[in-house]
């Protein structure tokens, strides 16, 4: 019997048939990385998957990230694993995979912003979709339990699979200083009672903290509403309340939820309750900046900085990149998009699709057009209709954003 068997299992371990299957969770130098050095993955690939047109490339996957053609659906950055799945499980692989990223974060990681960033899963078999969801199932909870929102991951069966340049092949093996950022939550499978336990401290510097509570209704609003869009730089962690250690607060926690805005481990200052979106900006506004600068005033009080300004004067050469809110977060001009229009103001033809909202401004006796940040409600400048060749001038003030570089987006 025991000669059976171990002729049996030989036979498997000849015969059988790698598996493959496609992980999408950021940058892929860091995702190839991670699977590659895992004890039963017998190769993996940085490459394209998920999209809808043929060949794509670095350039063309980075020129959809933010601009897609009607009708194209952009590849995302992938590594195809294929592995033996005598040594390693598909559960193991596909858990490791929740692991090492956010999976709440949509078109993105970290600052690694674009479509190309999304998380995904591409199955070859029923049991690698099977064991997906069930594991995804599984995660929600744990990450609900920990603060985070609603998983964005796709899932769904591999198409084609574009290997991508030599290049980027085992990047960091060729450049051990090369970026490799880790985008995990913290969350592992684990009981929510081993990670409730977990105690909260300190970071030192600004942080957000929101405290929330089990069967919280104005907690789950708020984190749908409010928490799962955040980008914002300021740290942000959720916790209970019997986790935190090391903080000193003016007041016990008496509501859920409750926002504390910390400096070095110290209450600046707090809310309890719900807060709608454009609340909650102006209040991370107003921590950030400093009710008394010039950003705020600009953001929140509709300023209007002075013509050539030290940070005007910083942005109007910087190289190839992208403007964020600096409250948010989010996305708003591209560089590709700027020209000097000799106002003394940053200016830009266009804002990046969805990021900014218009307003009719009648303030001070003009009919002007207001342009505000999406998201965070901060007011960003004027559109006027004087650029070269009767295009439009988005008129923006530079003490509202900051500047990434492209090369740092993609990294």
């Amino acid at each position: 019997m025991k000669i059976a068997i171990l002729f049996f299992t030989l036979a498997i371990t000849l015969f059988a048939k790698p598996q493959t299957i496609v992980f999408a969770a950021g940058c892929f130098w860091g995702v190839e990385k991670h699977f590659g050095q895992m004890s039963g993955v017998i190769n993996a690939v940085s490459g394209y998957a998920g999209g809808n047109y043929d060949t794509p490339n670095y350039d063309t996957v980075l020129k959809y990230r933010h601009h897609t053609p009607k009708g194209i659906v952009n590849h995302t950055e992938s590594v195809k694993v294929i592995y033996d799945d005598s040594k390693i499980s598909t559960e193991k692989l596909i858990k490791s995979f929740w692991e090492m990223h956010d999976p709440t974060q949509k078109n993105r990681q970290g600052n690694d912003v674009g479509n190309n960033y999304r998380s995904a899963i591409y199955y070859t078999t029923p049991e690698q979709k099977s064991v997906a969801l069930e594991t995804k199932a599984q995660y929600q909870k744990l990450l609900t339990k920990a603060g985070y929102g609603t998983i964005t991951t796709e899932i769904k069966p591999l198409k084609t699979f574009w290997p991508a340049e030599a290049y980027h092949q085992d990047y960091l093996k060729k450049n051990p200083s090369g970026y490799c950022p880790n985008h995990a939550t913290g969350v592992k499978f684990t009981t929510q009672k081993q990670k409730s336990s977990t105690k909260i401290t300190p970071l030192g510097g600004k942080e957000i903290l929101v405290i929330t509570a089990p069967h919280c209704r104005f907690c789950e609003d708020f984190k749908f509403d409010v928490l799962d869009h955040y980008r914002g730089s300021l740290p942000l962690r959720t916790a209970q309340a019997k986790q935190l250690s090391g903080f000193k607060l003016d007041a016990p926690i008496n509501g859920t939820p409750t926002l504390l805005f910390i400096k070095n481990g110290k209450e600046v200052w707090r809310h309890v309750g719900y807060m709608d979106e454009k609340a909650f900006y102006k209040a991370v506004g107003a921590f950030k900046l400093g009710t008394k600068s010039e950003a705020f005033h600009v953001a929140f009080e509709k300023g209007t900085e002075s013509r050539f300004c030290k940070r005007y004067e910083k942005f109007k050469h910087t190289g190839d990149g992208v403007f964020i809110d600096t409250i948010s977060g989010d996305a708003l001009f591209d560089t590709r998009d700027r020209f000097n229009s000799g106002s003394g103001w940053l200016s830009f033809y266009k804002p990046i699709k969805g990021a900014v909202i218009e307003k009719e401004d009648n303030s001070h006796g003009m009919h002007r057009v207001e342009i505000a940040a999406a998201k965070s409600g901060a007011h960003l400048g004027h559109v006027f209709n004087d650029a070269p060749g009767g295009k439009r001038r988005y008129c923006i003030n530079a003490t509202v954003l900051e500047f990434v570089p492209r090369d740092k987006l993609k990294k």
